[in-house]
C-alpha cells in the first residue's frame, strides 16, 4: 500500500520530462495515486500523453488557465469519470520573457504584470473554486509551487516575483476558505532546479552554483526531492497541515548574508 493508495489527483502544469510536475506525478504514482493530466496545447499534448501512458492514466485533457470555461469543463469530465477528486497539483507560471531580464521596473508594463498575475496565481484560486465541489468532505489536500523570489527581491525574477507573492497569500486565504469542509492547501517553496521554466531566467546556472556553495547541505535539490515533499503534503500523514508554504531547498532559505567569503 502506498502513501496516496486510493487516491485520484489532477495534474496541471506538466510541461517536459524535466518539470518538477512530471517528477511529482511519477511518485505520486508509484505511491498509488490514480492521475489524470492538463495539457495546455497541442504542442505539450505529445509531452503529457507520454507521462500518463509512464502513470497509467487513461484522462488527458486540454486547459489553458486563463480561461474559466476550460477550468469548468476539466472538472466536470473528472465528475464523469471518477465522481470524486482528492487532490489537486497546481505547477503553473508564466510572465513575459522580457520582464524577467534586467532590472523589476526596466521592462515591466501593465499587460505583462496581469498575465504574471493571472496565470501564476489567480489559477491557483481559479481551479480551488471550480474543484472545490469535488474534493469536499473528503480530506483533500491542493498544492502549489512557489519560489523564494516570492520574499526576496532577486535580480531577473522579477513580476515573477511579485506573482509568488500573491500565490502564497492565496495558500493561505484559500486554505482558510476551504478548511471547513476538510481541504488543506500547500505550497512548496523549492530552491533553483533545471526545469524548462528555469532557462528563462537570467543567470540561472550562477544561481545553482551559489546554491551549492551557500546552502547548508552544500547542495542544491532535485526535481525527486520536491516529489517526495508534495506526496507527503498531499497525503493522509499531513492531515494537521495547511496554509503553510514548505522549503524544499536544502536550507537555503535560513541563511543570511551567505557566501560572502
Amino acid at each position: 500500500m502506498g502513501l496516496l493508495a486510493g487516491k485520484k489527483a489532477l495534474i496541471v502544469g506538466v510541461a517536459s520530462n524535466r518539470s518538477i510536475a512530471w517528477s511529482i506525478a511519477e511518485f505520486m504514482h508509484q505511491q498509488g495515486a490514480e492521475l489524470a493530466f492538463t495539457y495546455l496545447d497541442d504542442k505539450l499534448a505529445k509531452r503529457v500523453n507520454k507521462i500518463a501512458e509512464q502513470t497509467n492514466s487513461n484522462i488527458v485533457l486540454p486547459c489553458d488557465v486563463a480561461s474559466d470555461e476550460q477550468i469548468k469543463a476539466v472538472f466536470g469530465e473528472l465528475e464523469k469519470q471518477w465522481g470524486c477528486l482528492d487532490i489537486i497539483v497546481h505547477a503553473v507560471g508564466f510572465a513575459p520573457r522580457e520582464l524577467l531580464q534586467g532590472h523589476y521596473l526596466e521592462n515591466l508594463s501593465r499587460e505583462g504584470y496581469q498575465i504574471a498575475m493571472d496565470i501564476s496565481s489567480y489559477s491557483f484560486a481559479a481551479l480551488a473554486k471550480a474543484g472545490h465541489y469535488l474534493m469536499k468532505d473528503r480530506d483533500a489536500a491542493l498544492l502549489t509551487l512557489t519560489y523564494l523570489g516570492a520574499l526576496r527581491a532577486m535580480d531577473n525574477y522579477n513580476v515573477m516575483g511579485v506573482a509568488k507573492a500573491a500565490l502564497e497569500a492565496n495558500v493561505r486565504y484559500i486554505a482558510q476558505s476551504m478548511g471547513p469542509d476538510g481541504i488543506r492547501v500547500n505550497g512548496i517553496s523549492a530552491g533553483p532546479i533545471k526545469t524548462l521554466a528555469a532557462s528563462g531566467i537570467g543567470n540561472f546556472k550562477k544561481m545553482l552554483h551559489h546554491v551549492e556553495r551557500a546552502a547548508p547541505l552544500k547542495r542544491t535539490v532535485d526535481q525527486m526531492d520536491v516529489a517526495k515533499a508534495a506526496t507527503f503534503l498531499c497525503s493522509d500523514w499531513a492531515s494537521g497541515i495547511t496554509g503553510e508554504i514548505t522549503y524544499v531547498d536544502a536550507g537555503y532559505n535560513i541563511m543570511a548574508m551567505a557566501d560572502i567569503e
